[in-house]
């Protein structure tokens, strides 16, 4: 979905839809002969790494962690596709709602009305809007310490990804001739952005094992407000000074944080997705910024002339200091970068990192783990003695997979210290940023975005590199120079941790195949046409989910063999072309989104946990979460699409795949953990009745979802808390 300046649009923004790469990286098929041989890709095996306790992950090696029994089959009852407004879960399973948007986080703030009148003040203690990804960090039952195999009580850290506008407002947002002209109501729309932080203690009785404890002194929101310290390579750039931070090594909040990820040593890491889109930019700006800055700006999609999400800098504030607003203005208007915000877009589209146990720890971005549109940060599995490796995709079409390899190597006495963000300076300021080049022979290469090698110097024919922190801050461009293979929309991946094969989903890609859009390749192999009532969509309608395996079972080779574990689609789709899995009604599926592996703490770690965020099939389903048997990188064989060969898995049968939930009207599911025993499933709500016209505010029989409250009362996303009547492990 695309923004609109028609007042009209649903309220939900979906900034990914966007593409900007308009770089002519080969295609595979001009690449059939790389550099490195099938025979390299399949050297190797499981590494010799010992066990240990991982600090608040509670992460074993792959070698240690359990596998799925041989023949293992599915045993819950497959969920039957809906367009009801509710959660729907198999039998023997029920569903509790925790932490709603605009649920009061302290005892001091004021309950939640509903009708959209809390201030914007409040909303610094209130949990905020589109949750998204999440982790759950152990507490001792008395509070006072980590304690990573505790699934009775610990910490929730969720991310607030972007706002349904309206319904955070008595009658929606005002805005007169263009403008917004209510402070309270940005500020409001600022503070729901961000991230949560609550803890869960023992809930009243099995079938509600945790609750949310309000009174606790961890609860805390980082939202788009607090104060962030830039740490890394490119912290102290002169390319991040900012009239709120003239050296360059600051910055104010995080906004757009869509999936996540965690560290050994106990804290959380939230990135941040469509950042580029809150910022506004005069229609005559590129005068004032040199070549190579417009070059970099429009590709990450901030043309001039860009208004900026919801307006926020339209508001004049009474203290002409007050900059909170201005701040989202990033137009040259000062004398000096130290006098504008005219680099303030280059302070976000990092990897941030929090520490959960402190609630006065300042956040920090990351920069060596690059910019762009971050959809999360997966860890390989975590081996003593080899470097820290993060796999990462940016989410928007014709965009990269890429990789964080650290200099440091771990060491598990790190993962038990207290001072756990200085941890993170060690293994996460210093080390090598990789791209992703997938092969039309099924091998891949990781290709090293470094200063001075494969062209990333000021010689450079698209941009002028001058530094690693250049190289860095425009990773995209690097990745364009380097020949990087464009996807369809990378966005959550996964690290199964029994093996340590990475999966990615493809969601969905709308050009792939049509006009002058990116031509099919192996990895990215369907083009079709699919009829949404009168609505003709083109492209890779329904998206994928890809899989590789690295050369000798090591998370920091630079060669992978991949394949394609799934194709979405409707079931009576085209066997040859389209339903290349061989869906069925109990699980076909459009456009993954969320993916995750269960813990490797308990039983249920070799499931694979998929959820869609869909638009292309709502005519039939409401979006859904899926559990899936994962199987093995070549466990299916080479096969031709239109004249396209590619590589895909093993067919999808029931027993292996099947539908799990089923979410509420114009929901996204998205987010997803367990506590350590596996017993509860966390699993996210977001943006339920977005295709609420904005002009129906006042007329609540007319919303399109009314989830959780039911009756007439506004929808609001929320995290769910799904448990087995019997207490048994999830999905088992």
């Amino acid at each position: 979905m695309h923004d609109s300046d028609n007042s009209e649009r649903p309220a939900h923004r979906h900034d990914d839809d966007i593409c900007t790469n308009e770089s002519n990286n080969p295609t595979l098929e001009s690449m059939v002969n790389a550099r490195l041989s099938r025979r390299e890709m399949l050297v190797g095996g499981l590494g010799a790494a010992a066990a240990f306790t991982a600090g608040s992950a509670g992460l074993l090696t792959s070698a240690d962690a359990k596998a799925l029994p041989a023949g293992f089959s599915l045993s819950f009852n497959p969920v039957a596709k809906s367009l009801a407004d509710v959660v729907s879960v198999p039998a023997g399973y029920s569903v509790t709602v925790l932490t709603p948007t605009g649920e009061a986080l302290t005892p001091s703030t004021p309950a939640y009305v509903g009708d959209g009148s809390e201030t914007g003040d409040s909303y610094a203690f209130r949990s905020g809007d589109h949750h998204d990804g999440m982790y759950y960090f152990g507490l001792s039952a008395d509070g006072s310490r980590p304690d990573p195999r505790n699934s009775r009580r610990g910490l929730l850290c969720v991310n607030h990804e972007n706002i349904t506008q309206p319904f955070l407002h008595p009658n929606g947002a005002t805005v007169v001739g263009g403008v917004r002209t209510v402070a309270d109501e940005v500020i409001k729309e600022m503070n729901a952005h961000g991230v949560s932080i609550t803890e869960l203690v023992p809930g009243p009785s099995r079938a509600t094992p945790v609750a949310f404890n309000r009174n606790s002194r961890f609860n805390r929101r980082i939202t788009s407000l607090t104060d962030m310290v830039l740490s890394g390579p490119v912290a102290g750039d002169p390319q991040l000074v900012t009239r709120y931070s003239p050296n360059g090594t600051r910055t104010r909040g995080t906004v757009n944080n869509c999936a996540n990820g965690f560290t050994p040593w106990g804290t959380y890491l939230t990135c941040e997705e469509n950042w580029a889109f809150y910022f506004r930019r005069s229609a005559t700006d590129n005068a004032s910024r040199s070549a190579a800055e417009v070059v970099a700006l429009n590709r990450y999609g901030l043309t001039q002339g860009a208004a900026g999400n919801y307006g926020w800098t339209t508001v004049v504030p009474q203290d002409p200091n007050d900059t909170r607003f201005s701040r989202w203005d990033a137009t040259v208007t000062g004398a000096t970068a130290a006098d504008d915000f005219r680099n303030a877009p280059n302070t976000f589209g990092w990897v941030v990192e929090i520490d959960p146990y402190d609630p006065q720890s300042t956040p920090r971005k990351r920069t060596a783990m690059a910019r762009f549109f971050h959809e999360g940060a997966w860890p390989a599995n975590f081996v003593p003695g080899r470097p820290l490796v993060y796999y990462m995709g940016c989410d928007s079409r014709g965009e990269y997979i890429y990789k964080y390899v650290s200099e440091a190597l771990l060491d598990p006495r790190d993962f038990a210290r207290g001072d756990r963000l200085a941890v993170g300076d060690k293994y996460l300021d210093r080390g090598t940023l990789y791209v992703a080049r997938f092969d039309a022979t099924g091998t891949g290469s990781w290709i090293p975005l470094v200063f001075g090698t494969n062209g990333l110097d000021p010689n450079n024919a698209i941009y002028p590199f001058s530094s690693q922190a250049d190289v860095l801050l425009h990773a995209r461009l690097a990745a364009d120079s380097v020949g990087a293979t464009k996807m369809d929309r990378p966005e959550w991946g996964a690290v199964n941790r029994t093996n340590g094969e990475v999966y990615f989903t493809l969601t969905n890609n709308s050009q792939r195949g049509v006009g002058t859009g990116p031509v099919v390749d192996a990895a990215n192999p369907r083009s079709y046409a699919d009829q949404k009532g009168a609505v003709t969509q083109r492209g890779n309608v329904n998206g994928h989910i890809i899989r590789f395996r690295e050369a000798g079972n090591n998370s920091s080779a630079t060669a992978f063999r991949w394949d394609i574990f799934g194709f979405g689609a409707e079931a009576g789709s085209d066997p040859a072309t389209v339903n290349l899995s061989g869906l069925t009604d109990v699980n076909d599926f459009s456009s993954p989104d969320g993916l995750w592996f269960g813990r490797d703490t308990n039983d249920s770690n070799g499931l694979l946990w998929i959820q869609t965020d869909d638009g292309a099939y709502t005519d039939v389903t409401n979006c859904m979460l899926l559990a899936a048997v994962p199987g093995k990188v070549g466990d299916g064989g080479a096969v031709t699409i239109n004249g396209q060969q590619t590589f895909v898995g093993a067919k999808a049968s029931g027993s292996r795949l099947r539908r799990f939930l089923v979410g509420p009207k114009g929901c996204e599911l998205t987010g997803l953990d367990t506590t350590p025993d596996g017993r509860v499933l966390f699993v996210n709500i977001q943006h339920p009745g977005e295709n609420t016209p904005a002009s129906q505010i006042g007329s609540p029989e007319l919303y399109e979802s009314h989830f959780p409250g039911g009756g007439l009362s506004r929808p609001r996303s929320a995290t769910l808390a799904i448990v087995k009547d019997d207490f048994g492990i999830v999905g088992l």
